[in-house]
């Protein structure tokens, strides 16, 4: 039996990692905290809403009193955080929201953790970061979990801010800990602000396509369901102290992976080879722009046994027709404050 806290579990990575955990052990019980900002949507577990061993409570990771007040009255003795403002173009345009949720979000849990368990024995603390922290890479390499930091934007600043601290705690206080870098994530119920999911939105109701600069800049994908699974096996299997990179080993072009999905989408909504295509509008490039990410997660796989279980066409495949088949969903999402956004961003 485990009582574990899982924050920013409305979220995109976050509800499927919820939903891993509810359907897979229904001897744990697991308590969502999320603040139901733009990203979160309890739209996205209306599956699992109704279980006896799931429970949410709306709150925000910086209110120290109402953390405390989470921890005492589910007995929790484990934390998966992954409550983040996590959108790189929003962090350029007001940093200091993501300094006050992703910095002093952490600690406030951190803080909070450490005053309510006093004995750490039986407990984890495990922190999902992200790729970004290391920076760029040029054409060849890899990130490896002992690459230096070397964060280019106010996000991801932000993040490698939140692992320091993390990392500080365990030095400090000996709390247990675990740290998970990932790559870019895609899949359903990914709010379409990032490439994939606004391609695919896009393309649907035949609007501009945005790309920035010439679309070279290369990203390594990862299906959002191998995500969740790979945080399973950490949460479980690893080790106290560690960092593990989890990566898709699938590199893209922008250009290319939105040519892709032009090609399927055109297939899909039997439109005329071609026709998506002149959908894509370059725009100036995003400042400090990262050139090239790419995990290697060879420590994952040799230490804990985990790897990517979908190839990329058949997950890209999967994305496309789930957005296609969840056009309420997108509705609903796509209101309000993601259009006046894009509205000031491309217009």
């Amino acid at each position: 039996m485990k009582n574990i806290l899982i924050t920013g579990g409305a979220g995109f990575i976050g509800s499927h990692v919820v939903r891993r955990f509810v359907q897979t052990y229904p001897n744990y019980k697991i308590v969502n905290l999320d603040k139901l900002t733009y990203a979160g949507n309890l739209g996205n577990l209306v599956d699992i809403q109704n279980e006896p061993n799931y429970h949410f409570v709306k709150a925000d990771i910086c209110d120290a009193t109402a953390i405390s007040k989470v921890l005492e009255d589910h007995h929790i003795d484990s934390i998966i955080h992954l409550a983040a403002e996590s959108h790189v173009d929003r962090s350029i345009t007001n940093p200091m929201e993501f300094v006050q949720t992703n910095v002093m979000g952490t600690v406030t849990l951190l803080n909070c953790a450490k005053q309510y368990w006093k004995d750490f024995s039986g407990k984890k603390f495990y922190h999902v970061s992200t790729d970004e922290v290391y920076g760029s890479l040029g054409e060849e390499g890899f990130f490896l979990e002992d690459t230096p930091y070397d964060p280019m934007s106010p996000y991801s600043a932000s993040k490698a801010s939140s692992d320091h601290f993390v990392r500080a705690y365990k030095n400090t206080y000996g709390m247990p800990v675990v740290i998970s870098n990932c790559s870019n994530n895609y899949g359903p119920n990914h709010f379409p602000e990032k490439l994939i999911p606004l391609t695919i939105n896009n393309i649907r109701n035949e609007k501009p396509i945005p790309v920035y600069g010439k679309g070279d800049n290369i990203r390594d994908w990862l299906f959002v369901l191998d995500h969740a699974r790979a945080i399973d096996v950490i949460f479980h299997k690893g080790v106290s102290g560690e960092t593990y990179n989890i990566g898709g080993f699938n590199e893209w072009k922008n250009i290319d992976l939105v040519h892709l999905m032009c090609e399927i989408m055109d297939k899909k909504l039997k439109r005329a080879p071609g026709t998506s295509k002149k959908l894509i509008t370059f725009v100036t490039d995003r400042a400090g722009h990262d050139m090239r990410y790419a995990i290697d997660a060879t420590k994952l796989k040799n230490d804990l046994g985990w790897e990517p279980s979908l190839q990329f066409a058949e997950g890209i495949e999967k994305t496309i027709d789930w957005y296609l088949e969840n056009e309420d969903w997108l509705k609903e999402v796509t209101s309000g404050d993601y259009q006046n956004y894009y509205q000031q961003q491309y217009k």
